[in-house]
């Protein structure tokens, strides 16, 4: 049992065949396609907010009380894995979030922010400006401040309080996107 669990890879996807055998075997009749798609909606973001939440809670406050000596474990080995997957969660929800939209047919009215539409499109803004954040600004700054690319020492400074200022108001901005998204009723 331990060797199982201590396979991430085979965690994965013993838990990604259960969800498909409950999605087709107890799922909504006739919309797996749309079911599938919410869950991995949901599974994503999951993973991009939940992320989020660790850098922000967790690791930046935590960073200087680390000692020198240790400060690069976490900066060579576990913020660039936690990077990876907090910026691929980023994408991965946003894409399948405007494929759940579209299958529902409410992607456009969304968008443009009709009004039976203007909650979910307001959620839906707030994350795509997020995922920008994510791609655009923080990533960046991250490869600057981690030493992934060169950078001497007042630009990793700066590059680190920018990254973390856009982590900031992702953090801030995830708030009023999650009640967004979770009190959408579907129009």
């Amino acid at each position: 049992m331990a060797k199982f669990f201590g396979n991430l890879h085979l965690v994965l996807l013993v838990g990604l065949l259960l969800t498909i055998a409950v999605i087709y075997g107890v799922g909504p009749n006739g919309e797996h396609v749309s079911a599938a798609f919410r869950w991995l909606h949901t599974f994503f973001g999951v993973l991009w907010i939940g992320l989020l939440y660790y850098l922000n809670f967790v690791q930046v406050p935590t960073m200087p009380k680390v000692p020198a000596e240790l400060k690069p474990a976490v900066s060579k080995f576990i913020a660039p894995s936690v990077l990876f997957f907090f910026r691929w969660g980023a994408a991965l929800t946003v894409l399948t979030g405007l494929v759940v939209a579209h299958l529902a047919g409410y992607l456009v009215p969304a968008l443009t922010l009709d009004p039976h539409f203007r909650l979910i499109g307001i959620g839906m803004w707030l994350a795509l400006i997020m995922a920008f954040n994510v791609w655009f600004v923080i990533w960046p700054n991250q490869k600057k401040a981690l030493g992934i690319v060169q950078a001497d020492d007042a630009t990793k400074a700066k590059a680190a309080t920018t990254a973390m200022m856009f982590s900031r108001t992702n953090l801030l901005l995830s708030l009023a996107m999650i009640y967004c998204m979770v009190n959408f009723n579907g129009g």
